[in-house]
C-alpha cells in the first residue's frame, strides 16, 4: 500500500469524496472483507459491497485475497494508499494557471503554484510507475520565527538571491542530454493552532 496516492481522473476523485466512501478507505489502511467492514461504518454487508466495486473500478481498492466460506466467497480488500491528494487535473477546466497572474507576494498565487506541483508530480509518479523506473525529487520543509516584517523580508530578498546564483551556477540551457527540473520555493506563515483547554481534555 502506497503512503500517499494522487487521484487524478474526475470520476475517481468523484467515487472518493463520498463521505461513506471515505470512511470505506480510512478503514481499508488494513485489509477487511465487506463482513467485517459493515460494523465498522454502519452499513449492511451489501451496501459495503457496492461502494467497495465502485471503489475497485476506480483503482482506489484492490484484491488482497478471496477466501472461501461455506457457499461464498469472500473477497478481503485494501485502499491502494494510507492517504489521497485530488489532484487539479481531475478538475481540468477549472485547475488553476500560475502563468495567468505570477505575483510572489500573492497567497493565491502561492496556491495555484501547489497545485501545480501536485498535478505535474502526480503525472510524473503515473509515468515512472507504469515504466518501472524511480522518480528524482527533493524537497525541503522547515519552520522560522521572525522576530519582524523587516526581518521576513530581508530574508525573502536573501533567499531570492542565493537561489538566483544557484541556478546560474547549475543551468545549462545547451546540454544535449539535460532534464529539466522545475523548482518552486516557498514561504508562507505557519498554521495558529488553539491550545486545548482542560475542559475539552477531558472529554
Amino acid at each position: 500500500m502506497l503512503e500517499v496516492a494522487v487521484i487524478e481522473l474526475s470520476a475517481a476523485a468523484e467515487a472518493s469524496l463520498d463521505p461513506l466512501r471515505q470512511r470505506i478507505l480510512a478503514a481499508l489502511v488494513t485489509p477487511a472483507s465487506a463482513a467485517a467492514l459493515a460494523p465498522l461504518v454502519g452499513l449492511t454487508r451489501q451496501k459495503v459491497n457496492y461502494h467497495l466495486r465502485t471503489l475497485e473500478e476506480h483503482g482506489l481498492v484492490h484484491l488482497v485475497e478471496e477466501r472461501k466460506r461455506g457457499n461464498m466467497t469472500e473477497r478481503v480488500m485494501q485502499a491502494s494508499a494510507a492517504s489521497y491528494v485530488i489532484s487539479p487535473a481531475a478538475m481540468s477546466a477549472l485547475a488553476p494557471d500560475p502563468s495567468r497572474f505570477p505575483d510572489q507576494l500573492s497567497a493565491r498565487w502561492l496556491v495555484s503554484l501547489a497545485a501545480r506541483i501536485v498535478r505535474e508530480v502526480g503525472e510524473l509518479i503515473s509515468g515512472a510507475t507504469a515504466a518501472g523506473k524511480p522518480l528524482a525529487s527533493y524537497a525541503i520543509d522547515s519552520e522560522i520565527t521572525f522576530a519582524n516584517a523587516a526581518d521576513r523580508a530581508a530574508f525573502a530578498g536573501e533567499l531570492g538571491e542565493a537561489v538566483n546564483n544557484l541556478v546560474a551556477k547549475y543551468h545549462d540551457g545547451n546540454a544535449d542530454r539535460g532534464r529539466k527540473h522545475r523548482l518552486v520555493v516557498a514561504l508562507h506563515q505557519s498554521l495558529t493552532i488553539p491550545p486545548t483547554t482542560s475542559s475539552e481534555t477531558e472529554q
